[in-house]
């Protein structure tokens, strides 16, 4: 402080932003949420969320057995949610079939390894880029 290192800080001398004037004791947590965009959200409305978005986090797995993990994974917190005997709005997700669910991952996936499959043959080979020797076919 003496040698004058925190001199030329920005906001030096004017008051903190958004301090309002009652104290509020978990006013670092909310900033904290603001900054970093992280959701509190109820669990009921959380799976709901989840659930939407579910076949995209599906589409980008690989393996079935995944599939199947994430997929009963899924379904343990739905039953541990409707369990729990929070306030709140009330659990209305499904459980998913996961026998159904694998079926239909099965067939989108084939669908997209067909299309990608069609798009490099009528990309030609004139497009396709040289091959090195050390990435043979």
């Amino acid at each position: 402080m003496e040698r004058g290192e925190f001199d030329d800080l920005p906001g030096q001398g004017k008051p903190i932003a958004d301090l309002g004037v009652e104290h509020d004791p978990d006013w670092w947590v909310k900033k904290l949420v603001e900054r970093e965009n992280i959701a509190l959200l109820p669990p009921a409305i959380a799976l709901r969320k989840e659930d939407a978005e579910l076949d995209d986090r599906l589409d980008a797995i690989t393996l079935e057995r995944e599939v199947r993990r994430e997929l009963a994974d899924f379904n343990r917190r739905v039953v541990e949610t409707r369990r729990q005997l929070q306030g709140g709005p009330p659990v209305i997700t499904p459980e998913r079939d996961v026998d159904a669910e694998v079926a239909a991952w099965t067939e989108r996936r084939t669908a997209r390894i067909e299309a990608q499959r069609a798009a490099r043959e009528a990309r030609g080979p004139e497009e396709d880029p040289p091959r090195r020797w050390w990435r043979r076919r």
